[in-house]
Parts: C-alpha cells; sequence; structure tokens
C-alpha cells in the first residue's frame, strides 16, 4: 500500500517508523518520513474470511458474485477506487486483517484483495468484509484520507509493485473488477486512482504496476 518513493538525499539518520495501520506501510517504512494518521471509521467487522472469494472473472453472470453482498448496495456512497499493493511478495487477507487489528484497524483495511500465488491464489479475488457489509474502507492517511476512506474502494494487489510486475491473472481480475464497480455505480475513469496519486511520498502500487494497461481499459462514456 503505502511506500516512500526512493531518494537520492536521504538524511543521515533513519527515517522514523510510522504509525499508519495497514500492511505496505510495514513494507518499506524506513524510507518514511514524519507521522502519518488513519481514522477507521468503518466500524467492527468479521474475520476477512468471513466474505466470498472469487475465481476468474467470466461474462457477467446473472447474480454477479462481485454484488452477492449481505447489505444492499450503497450506490450514494461509492464515488471512486483506490488501488494499493501490500508491499510485501507473499500475503493473503488474514493475514492482513490480523496486521491491520495489530495497528489499531477494525479489521481489513481494503475492500478487495487480490492473490498473486503466494498465500491467496494467483488472481483470487477475496471480498473484504467492509464491502460485504457497505462499510468505509481504511486504505487512505494524510488529507485526502478522510473523503477516500468513505467513499473510494479500495483494491490491495498481493505483492511489491516496486520489486516486479504484478502477475498476468492479477492484473486480469483487477481489469475485470474495476470495470464491473464502474460499470454498476457509474465510476468515471479519472475517479479510478492509485495510492501514489493521492499521497506524497508513497510509491504504491509501485513502478512496475502497469498503469498504462489499466488505463487503456477503464470504462470512460467520454471517450
Amino acid at each position: 500500500m503505502s511506500r516512500a518513493k526512493k531518494s537520492t538525499t536521504r538524511p543521515p539518520q533513519a527515517a522514523k517508523r510510522t504509525g499508519i495501520v495497514w500492511a505496505s506501510f510495514l513494507a518499506a517504512m524506513t524510507g518514511v518520513t514524519g507521522l502519518l494518521a488513519l481514522q477507521d471509521v468503518g466500524g467492527a467487522g468479521p474475520g476477512p474470511l468471513a466474505a466470498a472469494s472469487i475465481g476468474m472473472l467470466g461474462d457477467r453472470p446473472a447474480e454477479d458474485p462481485v454484488f452477492r453482498i449481505d447489505a444492499a448496495l450503497d450506490k450514494e456512497r461509492w464515488t471512486g477506487i483506490v488501488i494499493h499493493d501490500s508491499g510485501e511478495p507473499a500475503g493473503e487477507p488474514d493475514s492482513l486483517h490480523r496486521l491491520h487489528i495489530s495497528r489499531g484497524l477494525q479489521g481489513l483495511g481494503y475492500h478487495f484483495v487480490i492473490g498473486n500465488g503466494n498465500g491467496l491464489g494467483d488472481g483470487v479475488i477475496h471480498v473484504g468484509y467492509r464491502w460485504n457489509q457497505q462499510l468505509p474502507g481504511a486504505h487512505v492517511p494524510g488529507e485526502a484520507g478522510e473523503h477516500h476512506n468513505r467513499h473510494s474502494i479500495a483494491i490491495c494487489l498481493i505483492g511489491n509493485g516496486d520489486r516486479r510486475p504484478f502477475t498476468d491473472a492479477q492484473m486480469a481480475q483487477l481489469v475485470g473488477l474495476v470495470q464491473r464497480l464502474q460499470q454498476r455505480l457509474g465510476i468515471p475513469a479519472d475517479r479510478v486512482q492509485l495510492q501514489s496519486d493521492l499521497v506524497p511520498g508513497v510509491s504504491s502500487p509501485g513502478r512496475f504496476f502497469s498503469s498504462a494497461l489499466l488505463s487503456e481499459q477503464l470504462l470512460d462514456d467520454r471517450r
């Protein structure tokens, strides 16, 4: 998720580890300076594995598994999508959930997690309890956080995008998921953003993330 961008002029002392309460920040905290606060407004929920996991998305069935959730879809809430990476080469929802709780959150901060085969299956989409219950996320720190945590859908790719590209299955699933969310909720292409677009000094989902591949497949009524 949040990782400091590399700099050629690092200060002589190691930068302070931030109190940010979600997974990928921990992966590269030595480059982060200052403390960023994140407030969890989502409310307590069950463990992440209580929600569903989705295999490869194909044609949209009559009952799309992305929207087969317990709560009524809150179309008024969701106005954007933010894409993150976990900052670690391996991981799965339960480990992220426990880590987020240990850092003061009320559970997994993302709405969706997409696996790379190292923990969660390659291309498997985990539907977090926050999406299942239509709750705000806990994934963007700083000034942009208040709006995006309440109104943006958080998608996390397992992996470290500053070290290597994400798998073909992950990217295919990401594109399919984003398109479904855009279509159902009327989210325009310019509201699909990377965490690095929103938080200064953060590189997530990393320099190897294929922004061009995603951008050319976003749904946009203006095209």
